[in-house]
């Protein structure tokens, strides 16, 4: 049976993974059991450099239902979550003048800091709306900034190819205090702040937008940009203006350049129940579990599809949030194509 319709609800931006506590748990476990609990995926075999690289998570930590545990061995409960397959490793390089980082996975340069007011530290003042937001990369091109002129705005998939697993997330009570937390994106690269409780903010309002739009409808008629919050490390389809009246909202922007296929999947079917998506050298089963389970559960299920030899192969695996949220088409949505946001080959 083909992917389900929860895809759409992954596309309506409600990932979120949690770095250091017992609720990334409940929210996989919950990601789960609202997406069917369902679909494995392999590492192909591949031969050269990839075009579409996953970067891994970083998660470094293993869970059950309660907390932080061992790491579990083959057979025992749990084994096979996040943290025992970190291919692609995030490997970043700062540039000689500090202005730009390469990314040695993706091959991707971006801007190292989001500061636009020109003071070098990055605050509030330095968030731009949309509009202002997509006219950034022609200023940086103008300027050759960092020595080049193909700057662009990134694509909700390049964008999350920064998220880092590690962070923890500040949601909750309103503590100010911004000391103990950690930023879901790597801060010995990358300039990044919290939201500023000074400005009437709140300590999670760091959102950093993306050029990807949300092509289903949405409240008032208004329309919707895909960013990543990095203080709590979601995806979300923000409103291009404030609720409740007409300001614009404003957004940390980050402009990126090179690898122009980075984002573009290549699938093939293979014929025999497998999908292969040439560009991220990711398979994919093509059918899903066709039944909900929560994360213990799913867990298992794909050890004993293993033990099965399940479509010839004994390696599948849950994939993680950025494995899945690879396959998202967010050009898709049941408002504007009456599907799934997914390629309909799968």
């Amino acid at each position: 049976m083909r992917l389900l319709s929860w895809l759409a609800f992954l596309s309506l931006a409600a990932v979120s993974t949690r770095g250091q506590s017992v609720n990334e748990v409940k929210t996989i476990r919950l990601l789960l059991t609202l997406l069917g609990a369902w679909l494995a995926v392999l590492l192909a075999e591949t031969h050269g450099a990839l075009p579409y690289p996953v970067v891994a998570t970083g998660q470094a930590k293993c869970y059950d239902n309660r907390g932080e545990i061992p790491a579990p061995k083959p057979g025992q409960p749990f084994y096979g979550q996040d943290a025992q397959f970190q291919a692609h490793p995030a490997s970043y390089a700062l540039s000689a003048g500090g202005l730009t980082v390469h990314d040695n996975v993706t091959g991707l340069d971006w801007q190292q800091s989001p500061n636009t007011d020109g003071d070098g530290v990055v605050t509030t003042r330095d968030k731009l709306t949309l509009t202002q937001a997509q006219a950034q990369p022609a200023k940086l091109n103008a300027a050759r900034f960092g020595g080049f002129d193909d700057w662009r705005l990134p694509s909700i998939k390049e964008l999350y190819s920064l998220f880092d697993a590690r962070g923890t997330d500040p949601s909750g009570p309103m503590d100010m205090d911004t000391s103990s937390l950690t930023p879901f994106i790597d801060v010995k690269f990358f300039k990044f702040a919290y939201g500023d409780p000074s400005a009437g903010e709140r300590v999670i309002d760091s959102q950093w937008v993306s050029s990807t739009f949300y092509v289903g409808k949405t409240e008032r008629g208004l329309g919707k940009v895909f960013g990543v919050n990095f203080a709590d490390g979601r995806i979300k389809g923000y409103g291009v203006q404030v609720p409740g009246g007409g300001a614009q909202k404003t957004f940390f922007v980050l402009c990126v350049r090179g690898n122009p296929s980075y984002g573009k999947n290549d699938f093939h079917n293979n014929g025999n129940g497998t999908i292969t998506d040439r560009a991220t050298g990711l398979m994919w089963s093509k059918a899903d579990s066709g039944r909900g389970m929560n994360w213990q559960d799913a867990l298992a299920w794909v050890q004993q599809k293993n033990a099965e030899k399940f479509l010839g192969h004994a390696d599948w695996r849950l994939p993680s949030v950025k494995e899945l949220q690879r396959i998202v088409d967010y050009s898709r949505s049941p408002d504007n194509s009456h599907s799934p946001a997914i390629d309909p080959d799968i």
